[in-house]
């Protein structure tokens, strides 16, 4: 999952033809830490997608420019446009994100 470290290469990314899936997290977040320790599975499930991640301390205002109130959350773009939000309390379990990725992007 390659790290997104400014609001400008988040926008070129965002601007794909094809849906990138967006992490938002921080380092003192004990929920993202949990998160990282199964998304490689889904990463791999979803291999033909770009993932990529944002440190919503380290790249400031996307996390309110897309409405991200809780972390880890994980957002499709395409286009430029935010097609789908899955909120941190939903992304407890492998089989959550998974879940909410099917549904977005099948």
């Amino acid at each position: 999952m390659e790290a997104i470290k400014s609001v400008e290469s988040f926008n070129e990314i965002i601007a794909s033809e094809q849906p990138v899936i967006i992490k938002f997290y921080a380092d003192w977040c004990p929920d993202c830490k949990r998160m990282d320790m199964f998304i490689d599975g889904v990463i791999e499930e979803f291999n033909n997608y770009d993932w990529y991640e944002v440190n919503s301390d380290e790249v400031e205002g996307l996390a309110e420019k897309y409405e991200v109130m809780g972390i880890p959350s994980m957002l499709i773009f395409k286009n430029g446009e935010k097609i789908a939000h899955q909120h941190s309390a939903y992304t407890k379990s492998p089989e959550s994100v998974s879940e909410f990725l099917h549904q977005q992007l099948d």
